[in-house]
């Protein structure tokens, strides 16, 4: 892998998604000013970042003051931040006040947004935030041994409606399905909740989990990941097939969660994400 030396910013949130990017980064010889947030980012970042700054959620004139003083123009936004938190404890600052104030919604697609359009005032532009980890996204086709039965498959394809439409209207990216009846769907708890939840709904019934992108023209944030953690749920909880939107969901762990996988029996498959049917489907003659 050739050095290049590159200096840049990255916001870390929770998962292993923020680790994953940082360890390419050393790798690559690029000096990575790390932002990270209080009780989402994993401490393991103070090993793996050239400059390393902790601020809360909300603090997003703390965050461009620290970018500008380490002259960085460039920032990624890798791992989440609970839904949760930004709805029930977050405590803005005066900057993130004025950005809130010209949002005429306040989902998380709107405040990042505005977020972005904020950064780019100050000269500092939001990037892709798969650049490092273009690897790790997933193909097109069956990842698994075993490929989608019949019934699986009708269960993923009414879940890519059904989910479509949730992600359009940012309500969340995932939803449980089972005998094409959608058991529940993913909103502010995260998709193992998400599942666990559904599983006590289900009666026995095996599920299927479908996860799909947000549809928008970038990667700049809330892209969809997927890992060991994921697999765990599944088996815990009775689901058997994985349907991922392909090149625009992160594969965490990528090896290891397949292998897991296929010893659970679970089939996992990556659609193009223009690979939507309307809702509405065509009566038969």
């Amino acid at each position: 892998m050739a050095k290049r030396n590159q200096r840049y910013g990255l916001i870390a949130g929770n998962g292993r998604f923020p680790l994953l990017a940082l360890e390419t980064a050393k790798q690559l010889g690029d000096q990575v000013v790390v932002v990270a947030i209080e009780g989402e980012a994993a401490p393991e970042v103070v090993n793996l970042a050239a400059a390393l700054h902790w601020i809360h959620v909300g603090q997003l004139g703390k965050l461009i003051e620290i970018l500008k003083r380490e002259g960085v123009s460039e920032v990624m936004m890798t791992g989440q931040v609970k839904h949760v938190s930004i709805f029930s404890n977050l405590k803005p600052d005066w900057k993130l006040v004025k950005v809130l104030a010209g949002l005429r919604e306040k989902n998380t697609s709107a405040l990042i947004g505005g977020v972005q359009r904020a950064l780019e005032e100050e000269g500092i532009q939001l990037v892709d935030s798969t650049r490092l980890l273009k690897p790790l996204l997933a193909g097109c086709g069956v990842l698994t041994k075993r490929k989608p039965t019949n019934e699986e498959e009708k269960d993923l394809m009414y879940g890519r409606r059904v989910a479509h439409i949730l992600a359009s209207v940012d309500i969340g990216q995932s939803v449980a399905i089972s005998e094409k009846a959608c058991v529940a769907a993913e909103a502010m708890e995260g998709t193992d909740a998400m599942l666990r939840r559904a599983a006590t709904l289900a009666n026995g019934r095996p599920l299927r989990l479908v996860k799909v992108s947000h549809g928008r023209g970038h990667l700049l944030f809330d892209v969809p990941v997927v890992g060991l953690s994921t697999i765990e749920t599944m088996k815990e909880t009775g689901t058997t097939a994985l349907a991922i939107d392909a090149d625009r969901t992160l594969l965490l762990d990528k090896e290891e969660m397949i292998r897991r996988a296929n010893e659970a029996g679970i089939t996992i498959a990556a659609y193009a994400a223009e690979e939507r049917i309307p809702l509405k489907a065509k009566r038969s003659k």
